[in-house]
């Protein structure tokens, strides 16, 4: 007799990450490899930030904060809301999977656009709810309309991501909100929003005042984007206490660990700092998106910290294996649900150079 496993693993998609296995960041760190594979940021974190890191070292023999207090109490202070409502996770994929498990068993719908995040056909497989992809409209933005139309008494989850990835587009909060008015109260709505510093249509807060118009809303966000922090994984969601509750029911205790909370509960009072970044980096997507341009190729309009590429007659795997060739990574489109494109993240000036120079001479 052989050991047995749950069925649901074979329905598990299988991540595949931007850095391969095995790859040692100090290569990274030493500029080997432009590393435009995973959208993080080319920045490191405020100064600040390490300095509390630093100083939260000495006590790893103790267990983290199991409530995470300092760290909510800091993001309840920037967002004006209740701490009861503050929900922060291991990354904002760990609150994504436990709001699948809290809300979701067989029977169940879970319904979100596609292409998008690769985490959420996690959700389905894990917990067995049938899954409700809906294509991306023209302009590879979300089809709101045909969603909602997609949307029944099985809906349990909705997930928008905004901006989306792979394709970094966005939806103005004010089509959100009238969007969220055809949506029934039983379904939560996830507001994905990993990305929601970069855009330029709306402040990032003003998806926040929608909250109280709509209870069943969840707005989801993280600390690995503009705030440097993609190696120590926290996230964090705003919603109701009882979605807050229901996450924490059914993850493991101390699942964001005490570097990370420290370095998130001092990354949050450094927002302008983070504008600054978020500044440097739009400039940069205008300089490269123009360049793509000029090399005849079309990008999704994008708002976000990385390009949606389409590349046209070349050849995508021959493309992302000579960018690897010229220590360029990219993420191939294929594995993210629209073959014949790349998603290429913003990063530092100069990694940004070689990419476009390495583009330049593959498709030459």
């Amino acid at each position: 007799m052989t050991v047995t496993f749950a069925e649901k693993l074979a329905r598990m998609p299988g991540y595949q990450a931007g850095v391969p296995t095995g790859q040692a960041p100090e290569a990274i760190d030493a500029g080997d490899i432009a590393q435009l594979a995973s959208n993080e940021s080319p920045f490191p974190p405020h100064p600040a930030v390490i300095e509390a890191i630093r100083r939260a070292a000495p006590a790893m023999h103790r267990y983290p904060d199991p409530d995470a207090t300092l760290l909510r109490r800091r993001l309840t202070e920037r967002y004006e809301t209740q701490p009861g409502r503050v929900a922060v996770g291991n990354g904002s994929c760990e609150i994504l999977l436990a709001a699948a498990e809290a809300l979701c068993e067989p029977g169940s719908e879970i319904l979100y656009a596609w292409p998008s995040f690769s985490m959420y056909p996690y959700l389905p497989a894990l917990t067995g709810a049938r899954e409700i992809r809906v294509p991306l409209a023209a302009g590879d933005v979300h089809d709101l309309e045909a969603m909602a139309a997609e949307t029944t008494a099985a809906t349990q989850l909705l997930i928008v991501c905004n901006p989306n990835n792979p394709t970094a587009t966005h939806i103005a909060a004010a089509e959100i909100a009238a969007f969220l008015e055809r949506i029934p109260p039983h379904v939560t709505v996830i507001l994905d929003e990993a990305y929601i510093e970069f855009q330029t249509n709306d402040d990032p807060d003003t998806t926040l005042d929608l909250l109280p118009d709509f209870p069943n809303l969840v707005v989801l966000r993280t600390f690995s984007k503009c705030y440097g922090l993609a190696g120590l994984r926290v996230g964090y969601a705003i919603g109701s206490s009882t979605f807050r509750a229901a996450v924490d029911a059914v993850r493991q205790p101390f699942s964001v660990n005490a570097i990370a909370q420290a370095a998130g509960a001092e990354a949050i009072l450094h927002s302008d700092d983070a504008l600054f970044r978020v500044e440097s980096t739009v400039a940069e997507r205008l300089r490269v998106e123009e360049a793509l341009a000029e090399l005849g190729l079309q990008t999704s309009e994008s708002q976000a910290n990385f390009s949606w590429i389409d590349l046209g007659d070349a050849d995508e795997g021959e493309i992302v294996a000579g960018l690897g060739e010229r220590q360029v990574a990219v993420r191939p489109g294929t594995p993210l649900g629209d073959p014949g494109h790349i998603r290429v993240t913003y990063g530092s000036g100069e990694e940004n150079d070689r990419f476009l120079t390495g583009l330049s001479e593959l498709l030459d």
